[in-house]
């Protein structure tokens, strides 16, 4: 799963196809792709004329294919494929190009199964192939800093991990991510899910048992929109995880309690804000305002002042991609296995029964 793909001349970045280019094709993947050194963004599967237009404005040389077929038939001529388009075709996506015999990499989540994402996990192992998980938000500015105090022991024994993705969207937008039908894989679950469970379990290990509350409180809405995971895990941290897309107050994206202080942080990384206004990687990068750095302490309230502000390390998504190159190129590890993915999607599946069979379950 390491060294340079064959058809790559020494010292040439590597060709990149990107399977999709809605949100996540267009906001995320295409401009990290473009902003990493070793990578070369070569061709965009879309058969949308204004998103190819709106690609071709920002990457002038960027190729088209209509189809992943079209792309596929010319997998002699690439490097690696990101798969970046809608959650259903995921699997049978990153198992053609694997069986082409290339390195892929898989927006979240991998897949609608743990057991679909290890089969993937054994098809890349079986070709000697790099598959990689885009877990991005491992690379947000409040995710970095609370690594840093934990390493550095700042909080004592972590207790009790609460992480907020919360959003207030009381109309609904449409589209395959909100559909009812189990085969989109849709749902706040497996989206949203998808990130704070995978911050929990990097952070805090494995899962022992899930407990879970799953609404879908908008009217029209077909799938869930408001659930909540509780994971107790084997070191005995508690996790409690919101995502939800009604909350007319948002809470703070973290609240960690441990038995010396506890760490409180609120408002989104802003790489996201920052990509989507046409911004792309530079110098001050993921860089965020003092006053919405989070506090450090113990017996008060942040919001009136009680513990110290701790600086918020810079947000790095361009880091992942960075990874990525490193391990194709060099023999790096891969940044977020298909197994760690799988580990997460044992949660998610886990929440899912749990909050249709009101049950606690052990995994």
């Amino acid at each position: 799963m390491t060294g340079t793909p064959l058809g790559t001349a020494p010292g040439s970045p590597l060709r990149v196809g990107l399977v999709g280019y809605g949100l996540a094709g267009s906001v995320f993947h295409a401009p990290l792709i473009a902003a990493t050194e070793g990578l070369t963004l070569d061709t965009v599967v879309t058969s949308n004329p204004d998103r190819q237009q709106q690609a071709r404005a920002e990457f002038r040389d960027v190729r088209f294919a209509a189809t992943p077929d079209e792309l596929f038939d010319r997998a002699a001529e690439l490097d690696l494929i990101v798969i970046a388009s809608p959650n259903k075709t995921h699997v049978p996506l990153a198992t053609t190009a694997l069986k082409a015999g290339l390195p892929v990499v898989v927006d979240k989540p991998v897949a609608g199964t743990a057991a679909e994402a290890r089969e993937l996990a054994a098809l890349a192992e079986e070709r000697g192939l790099l598959l990689s998980v885009f877990q991005n938000r491992r690379w947000d500015n409040d995710f970095l800093t609370l690594r840093k105090l934990l390493s550095e022991g700042e909080l004592g024994d972590v207790r009790r991990f609460e992480s907020r993705f919360e959003r207030w969207r009381p109309q609904l937008k449409g589209g395959w991510r909100e559909s009812g039908d189990p085969a989109e894989i849709g749902g706040l679950l497996y989206d949203l899910g998808s990130h704070v469970v995978d911050q929990a379990l990097a952070l805090f290990g494995p899962a022992a048992s899930v407990y879970a509350e799953s609404d879908i409180r908008r009217p029209g809405a077909e799938t869930d929109d408001d659930t909540f995971i509780a994971i107790t895990h084997t070191n005995g941290v508690r996790s409690h995880l919101y995502v939800s897309a009604t909350t007319p107050q948002l809470g703070p994206r973290f609240r960690v309690l441990g038995s010396t202080a506890g760490y409180v942080k609120y408002g989104l990384d802003p790489q996201e804000a920052a990509l989507r206004d046409g911004l792309r990687p530079g110098p001050g990068w993921g860089v965020e305002p003092e006053s919405q750095w989070g506090r450090v302490g113990s017996g008060d309230s942040p919001v009136t002042g009680g513990g110290r502000p701790e600086p918020t390390l810079p947000g790095d998504y361009p880091a992942y991609y960075a990874a990525v190159a490193k391990a194709l190129l060099k023999g790096g590890p891969n940044p977020v296995t298909a197994l760690e993915a799988a580990a997460a999607l044992d949660v998610l599946e886990a929440a899912r029964r749990s909050a249709g069979e009101k049950v606690t379950v052990t995994l």
